[in-house]
C-alpha cells in the first residue's frame, strides 16, 4: 500500500492544486497539509510576538487558500459539499463534527465530485 508523503501533499497543495476547489483529496493529503499549516502558524506566531495581529494574517495568506481548497476537496472525497466546512463555526460541537468528518474514510466509489483518488492511483487503504 502506497501513501502520500508529507512532501507530496505539500507540493500538491502549494502548486498543482493551490486554488482547486473541485475534485477530491485523500485523507493523507488533507492531514499532511494541515500539519504544515499548524507549523507555519506556530512559526509565524513566534516571529510575530509583540507585532501587530494583522502581520500574522498577512504572513499566513499564502497558506489560507490551499488550506481551504484541500478542505473542500477532502469533504468532496467523503461525498459532502464544500459548504459543509461551515459546520465548524457552530460553537463547541461544530469543530468536533468537522474533525470527525475530515477523518472518515473516502467514498470508495465515484461520486458526484469525481472518481476515488484511491482508485485512480490503484491504492487501497
Amino acid at each position: 500500500m502506497t501513501s502520500m508523503s508529507f512532501a507530496d501533499a505539500v507540493r500538491v497543495c502549494l502548486t498543482a492544486k493551490y486554488a482547486t476547489f473541485s475534485g477530491r483529496a485523500r485523507r493523507a493529503e488533507y492531514w499532511w497539509f494541515s500539519v504544515l499549516y499548524v507549523i507555519a502558524t506556530g512559526a509565524v506566531a513566534a516571529l510575530a510576538v509583540g507585532a501587530e495581529t494583522p502581520l500574522l494574517s498577512v504572513l499566513l495568506l499564502p497558506f489560507i487558500v490551499p488550506m481551504v481548497s484541500v478542505s473542500v476537496r477532502r469533504l468532496h472525497d467523503t461525498g459532502k459539499p464544500g459548504w459543509r466546512m461551515l459546520v465548524a463555526l457552530i460553537p463547541v460541537a461544530g469543530p468536533v463534527i468537522y474533525l470527525v468528518t475530515m477523518a472518515v474514510d473516502s467514498d470508495p466509489e465515484t461520486n458526484r465530485y469525481g472518481p476515488s483518488p484511491k482508485a485512480v492511483v490503484g491504492l487501497v487503504g
